[in-house]
């Protein structure tokens, strides 16, 4: 099973709007690794996962399409 949401990825940097060079500087990578991680040509290693999903306030499992809600609420 494939738990990778690509489309979720640049959703998510566009929605910000974010070019793909800003998210390689946050992530400390190329623009051209981004695109490749952005149309499933390969996976985002989980420490990238996480550090991303620190820099949008969301959570690992909706980056990856596990979860529909960006944000959990705090109980």
């Amino acid at each position: 099973m494939d738990y990778c949401n690509y489309k979720r990825l640049k959703d998510m940097r566009e929605a910000k709007g974010l070019s793909q060079t800003d998210i390689a500087k946050v992530l400390d990578t190329t623009r051209q690794q981004v695109s490749k991680w952005e149309t499933g040509v390969q996976m985002m290693g989980v420490d990238k996962y996480i550090k991303l999903a620190k820099y949008y306030g969301t959570s690992v499992d909706y980056l990856l399409g596990l979860v529909d809600v960006a944000k959990h609420s705090e109980s």
